[in-house]
């Protein structure tokens, strides 16, 4: 059982930030501590003439960038506005729980992020009431598994990392800990 494979993060999680955690923010036990639960990553396709072809090829770009087959989510009421029917394809989601969860939050943070054309941090402002964060990237190309010579149409996703155990602030210095590239206060909120 000692040779299975743990992802490095989960590992740095376990080993350096749990204890870090519990001694910033005052908890006396390790489950107390914010973890993450899952990330959800969605793709709004919105409504197109070749519908069916741009969420084939979309499918099969996020399937490889999140390592699993994405699902594709349909419209849940019709606008007559935007020419769409309830039951419409519009979109494709992937849940990542477990090992993957970790690996692409390891690719995310350290390949993904850091070739975005001007970036300068993630605001620290995205978080809902119950402490799970969620950002945006504009172009899925930022990702190494895709080839842009192949990419038909260039599409964008948001990433929501499900915490558990969160508040705004247990959460904030959860993804500091784990080495997400968080803004900073003095940072300024237009900055990028």
């Amino acid at each position: 059982m000692s040779d299975r494979y743990i992802p490095r993060l989960m590992k740095r999680y376990r080993e350096e930030v749990v204890p870090a955690l519990l001694q910033e923010l005052g908890l006396s036990n390790a489950l107390a501590a914010p973890r993450l639960e899952k990330i959800v990553v969605n793709c709004g396709m919105g409504k197109s003439e070749n519908q069916q072809a741009v969420l084939d090829g979309a499918a099969t770009q996020l399937g490889a960038i999140a390592g699993q087959k994405p699902i594709i989510t349909r419209a849940r009421k019709s606008i007559a506005g935007f020419k769409l029917r309830a039951g419409d394809r519009i979109g494709l989601k992937v849940t990542l729980r477990g090992q993957r969860m970790y690996e692409f939050m390891d690719r995310l943070m350290h390949v993904a992020i850091p070739r975005v054309r001007d970036f300068r941090g993630l605001p620290a402002t995205s978080f809902d009431k119950a402490g799970n964060y969620t950002m945006g990237l504009a172009e899925h190309t930022v990702f190494p598994e895709i080839d842009i010579d192949k990419v038909e149409r260039v599409f964008g996703m948001d990433i929501t990392f499900v915490i558990a155990n969160g508040s705004r602030e247990k959460s904030l210095a959860f993804l500091r800990k784990m080495g997400m590239p968080m803004r900073t206060e003095s940072d300024g909120a237009n900055g990028g």
